[in-house]
């Protein structure tokens, strides 16, 4: 089944597994020491997340590690990028009433 990268990055533990693994690699059980559920519930966490190939896997001898796909991140980012010129034009308006207003 093929998943959306806005339906898994809408969890909270994804997100936090996301967070985790953009600093450096880890294996399932390092993730799974940051968090209070099972390490299945972990698990089922990272299979969505690499069905979305937010991350990927890389085996070192009998380790899986799990590591950020820096690409996939950019299409949120390029997702994000239009709302982000909004925000940024209506501060920009905001300001200037406020530097109005302040003038008065």
């Amino acid at each position: 089944m093929r998943r959306d990268i806005f339906q898994a990055i809408a969890d909270p533990t994804r997100r936090a597994i996301i967070a985790l693994i953009a600093v450096q690699a880890m294996t399932p059980n390092a993730i799974a020491e940051h968090f209070d559920s099972t390490r299945q519930a972990v698990s089922k966490h990272l299979k969505i997340l690499t069905e979305c190939e937010l991350i990927k896997q890389e085996h070192q001898g009998r380790e899986i590690y799990y590591q950020l796909e820096i690409e996939k991140m950019k299409e949120i980012d390029k997702w994000l990028e239009q709302f982000r010129q909004i925000w940024e034009s209506r501060f920009q308006q905001l300001d200037q009433l406020l530097a109005t207003i302040q003038k008065k």
